[in-house]
Parts: structure tokens; C-alpha cells; sequence
């Protein structure tokens, strides 16, 4: 039956819960633990957390592709506002640690087993904030199978530039002697550090204020992504020692194994020099 404008029928109302579809989002917590008297407690709160994460990252994500854009057209004053809320929300991210420490060793082993070969390891979302700040590895992609909604994403990802590379091309349009290597780099590529950059970054510090604003930001997230990794690490030793890692990582010790990667050496490089 087809109708017309006038005898459609009406559209349902949107409310707070069909908005947020809340009845989907509120049965994905499912717990893989079943004893006597139904599943361990503690791990719904294991699930939301790590869930919270995902969409934490999807919004991370979210921000920063507009950044991108926003860097393209110049639009600075937004630049730094969505610097702000990324910034803003890296810091709910290790608060949430917080909570997740709430849960003792004894109360996360009650469940641990039943989690298989799942990690966190595997968070192809995390992967991708990592390739847009810069850190790349063709190893991350494989990691996941051809055809898998994380290849497919990572794939994209590793192909996009980075927002360091927004950055660069940001000041070189601005007059500042970006080497034009750097500008035609291979996106593809890691971020690596350049003497002839650390020497173009040092005088815009001391000659643009914008340029030197932008820069303070770009640290400012490369530091909020490394103290996550801190706390995050910290949480896992706290609660599983250095045992494996439920994904085939060596757990504990391959989380210290990320710590400190400069996500921008130059702009660590110059202080220095400052």
C-alpha cells in the first residue's frame, strides 16, 4: 500500500530512549561468566567500562578528522576549541581507570578465564587513533583478518594522512619553511623525527604565537595519550601482575613497552633548544 503526504501515517514521537536507542544499547552488556548464582558481579562493570572506551575512541576519532578539515581552511579558533575537548575527554579516559581499579585482583581472576583470546589488545579504534597521530605500523593492520570490519577500517586509515600532517601543512601556508619532503611525505610512513624541522619549529616558537599555541596543544595531546598508556598500564599490573595477556600479549610487559613513544618527537626534540 503507498501513501501519499497527506495520509502517511504519523511518525512515531522521538523520545530520550528511541533517540540514544537506549533498549539496543542497554542489552549489550552480556557477561560470558556463569556460576551457581549467575555471573560474576564485577563484570558488567568490566563491559561498560571497556565499551565506554570504544565510544570514548569513536569520538576521539570523531574530533579529530575534523580537525583536519578544520587545519585545511584555516578556521584556528575552532582548531583550538576541538584541541580542548579532545583534551577534555583523554582526561575522562583515565578517570575511568579509576573506577576500574574499584575491582581487586580476586574480583577481575573470578571471571578472567572465561574471556578467551579478547583483549584490549585488539582495539581497532585505539589502532586507528594511533595511525591518525601518526603511529603507523603495517603489522597493526595484518593483525586483523582480510575482509574484518577492523583490516577494512585500519586499511583506510593507514592510507589518510596524519594530524601531524595537517599541522605541517598548516605552518608551511603560514610562511614557515616546512622542508617540502615533509610536506610529500608518504603517509603511509611513521612520523620521524627531522633536524631541519626541530630548526623551523624553534623559530616559529620564538616569531608566531599561533604557531606556538598550536604546537603547546599538539603536546598537550601527545602527553594525555601517553599518560592513559601510563595508568593503563599501572591498572594491569596492579591487577594481573605480569601475567600473559588474555589476547597472546605478554600483558604488563608489553603495555611498558609503548610507554614514552613520542607521538611528535620534534616538538619533544626542541625543548632543548628552546
Amino acid at each position: 500500500m503507498s501513501y501519499t503526504n497527506d495520509d502517511a501515517p504519523p511518525r512515531e514521537p522521538l523520545t530520550y530512549s528511541t533517540y540514544l536507542r537506549l533498549d539496543q544499547l542497554l542489552e549489550q552488556q552480556i557477561c560470558a561468566s556463569d556460576g551457581p548464582n549467575g555471573p560474576e558481579h564485577d563484570e558488567t562493570l568490566f563491559i561498560i567500562i571497556h565499551q565506554t572506551y570504544e565510544l570514548w575512541f569513536k569520538q576521539i576519532l570523531h574530533e579529530i578528522d575534523h580537525m583536519q578539515k578544520l587545519f585545511a581552511n584555516d578556521e584556528i579558533n575552532r582548531v583550538q576549541h576541538t584541541f580542548k575537548r579532545v583534551l577534555t575527554v583523554l582526561k575522562v579516559l583515565v578517570t575511568q581507570i579509576d573506577i576500574l581499579e574499584t575491582m581487586t585482583p580476586l574480583e577481575f581472576l573470578s571471571f578472567r578465564d572465561r574471556l578467551d583470546s579478547g583483549s584490549g589488545f585488539q582495539s581497532a579504534q585505539f589502532r586507528a587513533l594511533e595511525f591518525k597521530l601518526g603511529l603507523k605500523r603495517e603489522s597493526a593492520v595484518k593483525h586483523y583478518p582480510e575482509g574484518s570490519v577492523g583490516h577494512t577500517m585500519l586499511a583506510k586509515r593507514m592510507a589518510e594522512s596524519t594530524l601531524w600532517d595537517s599541522f605541517l601543512h598548516f605552518l608551511a601556508k603560514h610562511g614557515h619553511a616546512v622542508p617540502q619532503e615533509l610536506l610529500d611525505r608518504d603517509v603511509t610512513q611513521p612520523v620521524a623525527p627531522s633536524e631541519p624541522l626541530q630548526k623551523v619549529l624553534i623559530n616559529a616558537y620564538h616569531t608566531d604565537l599561533v604557531a606556538r599555541d598550536l604546537s603547546e596543544r599538539m603536546v598537550d595531546l601527545d602527553e594525555g595519550v601517553q599518560e592513559w598508556r601510563y595508568r593503563h598500564v599501572r591498572m594491569v599490573e596492579r591487577t594481573i601482575g605480569f601475567k600473559r595477556g588474555t589476547g597472546g600479549s605478554s600483558g604488563a610487559a608489553y603495555l611498558r613497552e609503548t610507554l614514552f613513544n613520542h607521538a611528535f618527537p620534534d616538538l619533544w626534540s626542541i625543548r632543548t633548544e628552546l
